[in-house]
């Protein structure tokens, strides 16, 4: 997909669908008011014989449309002036890129971000319009013999009237579309089944950053990890055939020896549950389980193609969790790279085992703050549901940027308490800590886990078990939390 600015007369604008917006109840304005005139009035027809009353996500198609270079108008409503804002807005480009989908169009001319509502500057509409035109064409059907042609759509343009406008255009179109590559490397990632996504291929996957982007990638083996003590990855490996990896991802555009940003992403590309076996119902959807790790490739992918000033490195804990005669059992204690020991008492509580010894190794890059990232608890998800990523962490100003952050980018996090409270529920009898904390609050229990290997920098959790990908007949993933930690580097590196 393909995204660029456009300047000129709109009727001379020659395009394949030309997209428009009007409110309801409001009369028409903009681009909407001018193709309305220079057609003799196609649009107030429309509104007036009750084709569309501007309502949200109510569209009209019209073709053949007079006096004008387009070869079809597409009318988009926004809703009443007062209930405009992001969200809505950017679900109405979504709805108008579906619309194109059926209609057989290769390009299209957007002019949603026309309107006065929302209020938001030209740059970040058009970011949100980009986004969410590449999550309407997006489609994962490599694996299928016969592929899906659920869109033709390959170019999209946005209008401006004014020159001047063209640098926040050009600025939304750049942010957009990089966070839209991110995304879909992420989402394509976690779509893979379990058979084809193994650690081994993550690794691969990122090594093919190294030339495109001009990443810097490092891969540690299980002899090396070993070396370095991770005893409580290499547990999780253990009941597995599949070698386990940590993927570690460099973005230099800073200055030379600055501190990185570190994200710390889960990548357990499929999750059994090992001994402590999950149901059979849903558990295809295991192989979601590396989506925090998918993420920091995503936006590592997107830092570099928009080339931030900033350093990052992302560190990619990656393994499956199977049974297995030699699997962790519950009961057992193994000792992390840190030298703290843990009982499992859980096996399905692996991803924090994994996290842990990656928390720790980040410490060697000297970050100036850590993010982690991982699909850790279903109690986030009954805590949240699929609307928000729970947050935690042990500094309030890093979680403060990461909530503006996700506001920002419409990908919002919510924060859960980390009190000192919760921790005696980890207590061990038998080592200095258990891997759960037993029935309630296990969201907030499996970041105090985490936090005891965070002491010496300043850390953030990102709880996405909720929000990485759908269930149902819609499902897939969702390329969360993409956006959000790619508007966290971009707040960073200005």
């Amino acid at each position: 997909m393909k995204f660029a600015a456009r300047l000129g007369e709109i009727q001379d604008q020659t395009t394949d669908c030309l997209v428009v917006g009007i409110l309801q109840g409001a009369g028409l304005s903009g681009v909407a008011r001018q193709v309305d005139r220079v057609t003799d009035g196609a649009i107030s027809s429309l509104v007036e014989k009750g084709d569309i009353a501007g309502k949200q996500s109510q569209t009209a198609l019209l073709r053949n449309v007079p006096n004008m270079a387009c070869a079809r108008l597409l009318v988009v409503g926004l809703g009443k002036p007062e209930n405009v804002k992001l969200g809505t807005y950017r679900n109405a480009c979504f709805t108008a890129a579906m619309e194109l989908n059926k209609t057989g169009c290769r390009d299209a001319l957007f002019c949603l971000h026309d309107s006065d509502k929302p209020k938001a500057d030209l740059s970040q509409k058009v970011r949100h319009a980009v986004e969410a035109i590449g999550d309407a064409v997006y489609q994962f059907d490599e694996l299928k013999s016969k592929h899906d042609a659920n869109s033709t759509l390959t170019t999209v343009d946005f209008f401006v009237h004014r020159r001047n406008q063209m640098p926040g255009l050009q600025t939304g179109v750049k942010q957009g579309g990089a966070i839209t590559m991110g995304k879909k490397f992420a989402k394509d990632l976690a779509n893979l089944p379990g058979n084809i996504c193994t650690p081994t291929y993550l690794a691969d996957r990122a090594r093919s950053l190294r030339k495109s982007h001009e990443l810097r990638i490092t891969v540690l083996d299980e002899d090396r990890m070993e070396q370095l003590g991770m005893g409580a990855l290499l547990s999780v490996s253990r009941g597995s055939r599949q070698p386990a990896k940590l993927i570690i991802v460099r973005h230099d555009g800073g200055r030379k020896n600055a501190a990185p940003v570190a994200l710390v992403g889960k990548g357990l590309t499929f999750d059994a549950g090992g001994i402590s076996l999950k149901p059979a119902e849903k558990m295809d959807e295991m192989k979601y389980d590396m989506c925090g790790g998918a993420s920091v490739l995503g936006a590592l992918l997107a830092a570099a193609e928009m080339k931030l000033p900033i350093n990052i490195v992302g560190v990619i804990p990656s393994s499956e969790n199977l049974p297995d005669g030699d699997a962790n059992k519950p009961g057992d204690i193994v000792t992390s790279m840190s030298g703290q020991t843990i009982e499992v008492l859980n096996t399905d509580a692996e991803g924090r085992l994994i996290l842990c010894d990656a928390l720790t190794y980040t410490q060697t890059f000297k970050p100036e703050v850590v993010v982690d990232i991982a699909t850790l608890t279903g109690a986030c998800v009954v805590a949240l549901g699929k609307q928000a990523s729970g947050l935690m962490g042990n500094d309030q100003n890093l979680i403060e940027e990461l909530l503006e952050a996700g506001e920002t980018s419409l990908d919002r996090a919510w924060p859960l308490p980390l009190w000192d409270e919760y921790q005696p529920l980890l207590k061990s009898n038998f080592a200095d800590m258990a891997n759960i904390g037993g029935r309630y609050a296990g969201a907030i229990t499996a970041a105090c886990f985490l936090s005891r290997f965070t002491e010496k920098f300043k850390w953030a959790h990102l709880d996405i078990a909720g929000t990485a990908w759908l269930e149902g007949g819609k499902k897939g993933a969702t390329g969360r939390v993409v956006p959000l930690l790619t508007q966290f580097l971009i707040n960073r590196s200005s």
